[in-house]
């Protein structure tokens, strides 16, 4: 099969269309893998070079005619080795910028590789088809990837060695598990995991890391060599509830209770809420919106990763996807969060993403960032919320364990032993983790007596 492989520095350099109908093709697209998300964290300044997240997309290109820069030698000599890293991967690891790159041709064209080697200009795209695709970084830490690497970073660090840069394949800041490894057919999808280990080994980097895989994709990076992790997080399913009254007769009566309780404090305090849907979020909202997020971040004592240029670039390219709720109390906004959805065949998922407040009232969070998002995926129909990353206090609102995946490799032979017996072990912990939890579910079951 005739392959090229290219890195890509900025997802403006890659056509919207034809990414997003690669992602189209995918058993489980997520909002987050479109073109116009991943764009936006580049153009607001989130996930730059700057930031630590220098984007090194690597993508595979399938020939559908002839290309203007190369003779079909060169053509075949491509295609004879798909899974070979670009010979410029010592220049990929570098976070300079395109000038002082002997490999760009100009400062406006996209840094890019042949499978061989060779440097090509933007004339090579004509009569090629992108067959497969991930958003893959160059990091310089390991922060907003939750999935914690910190202590490996630390060994290495003890025993003076560099662990960064490292490469992340992942959707910065965004604990959702979905495609990361897009190709058109399971072939394309073996090659791009090929591809990329083969890199990692080229380009001088301590190690690779892929986040939140679908199943299918932890099977493949397996295949290609990468060591296998589990994590979990809490989902929500609805199996087609009338109302939110419906599904909270489901739950044990305790359940029932405490959330009934959680409720009338809000509404006791005379907070009103209402829920805004994308094509209507004024600029208003965005900007009091991003006012509640950055608090949550001062709260925490953290830096915020987002920022109110980026919440308006999806609000104006991505509307479709985005519900905003905002608390109100005594005419005022007090508090507000953002969720992003899709439907798809079975309804569709609602991903619980960011919240925050500028007055504490009792309950509100809870209120705010679960219980009004929960209404409207009853409302809509949607079958399934996903909460984010950890929180085991979720069970208690009727969200239950679900195991999520991330692939590893790390180039030290010896560390990678070590880290392949760490690994081991945590996933028997995991394993045993979550059976604990779904023992202790919050729902009402058959024959049982509510307490």
């Amino acid at each position: 099969m005739d392959y090229r492989t290219r890195i890509v520095e900025s997802p403006a350099d890659l056509d919207a269309d034809m990414w997003n109908a690669l992602l189209a093709k995918q058993p489980k697209p997520t909002p987050f893998l479109r073109h116009e998300f991943l764009s936006a964290l580049t153009e607001a300044g989130c996930a730059t070079a700057e930031t630590g997240w220098a984007p090194r997309f690597l993508t595979i290109w399938r020939s559908t005619g002839h290309s203007s820069t190369q003779d079909d030698g060169a053509s075949r000599e491509s295609a004879s080795r798909p899974n070979r890293a670009p010979e410029s991967a010592s220049t990929f690891a570098s976070t300079s910028d395109s000038a002082s790159d002997p490999a760009s041709d100009s400062d406006d064209a996209p840094r890019e590789w042949l499978a061989d080697g060779q440097t090509i200009g933007p004339s090579s795209f004509d009569g090629e088809t992108l067959v497969a695709a991930m958003p893959l970084y160059l990091k310089s830490h390991s922060y907003g990837e939750y999935v914690f690497d910190w202590a490996w970073a630390d060994a290495y660090r003890r025993n003076g060695l560099e662990y960064y840069p490292k490469l992340l394949c992942a959707v910065p800041f965004t604990p959702v598990s979905g495609a990361r490894l897009l190709a058109i057919d399971d072939e394309s999808r073996l090659t791009l995991a090929a591809t990329l280990r083969a890199l990692a080994e080229d380009s001088g980097v301590s190690s690779l890391h892929v986040l939140y895989p679908t199943d299918d994709e932890a099977g493949v990076l397996d295949a290609v060599g990468m060591m296998a992790r589990r994590g979990v997080q809490f989902h929500w399913e609805n199996p087609g509830y009338r109302d939110f009254d419906e599904f909270l007769s489901t739950l044990e009566q305790k359940k029932r209770k405490n959330i009934r309780a959680e409720r009338r404090k809000v509404q006791e305090a005379g907070v009103t809420m209402r829920r805004v849907k994308g094509p209507d979020i004024t600029d208003d909202a965005w900007r009091f919106f991003n006012r509640c997020y950055q608090q949550t971040y001062r709260e925490h004592h953290s830096s915020p990763y987002l920022n109110l240029a980026f919440f308006r670039t999806i609000g104006r390219t991505m509307p479709e996807n985005l519900m905003m709720v905002i608390a109100e109390h005594e005419g005022r906004p007090v508090a507000s969060s953002l969720v992003v959805y899709q439907r798809d065949s079975d309804g569709g998922t609602l991903y619980g993403r960011y919240w925050g407040a500028i007055e504490h009232i009792p309950c509100l969070h809870f209120e705010t960032a679960y219980y009004q998002p929960l209404e409207f995926c009853i409302e809509e129909g949607l079958r399934a919320f996903e909460g984010g990353a950890q929180g085991e206090h979720k069970m208690a609102r009727g969200f239950m364990p679900t195991v999520t995946h991330s692939a590893h490799w790390l180039a030290h032979p010896s560390f990678a032993d070590a880290v392949e017996r760490f690994l081991a072990q945590e996933t028997a912990h995991m394993r045993d983790y979550v059976d604990e939890l779904r023992e202790h579910d919050p729902f009402r079951h058959a024959g049982a007596r509510d307490a």
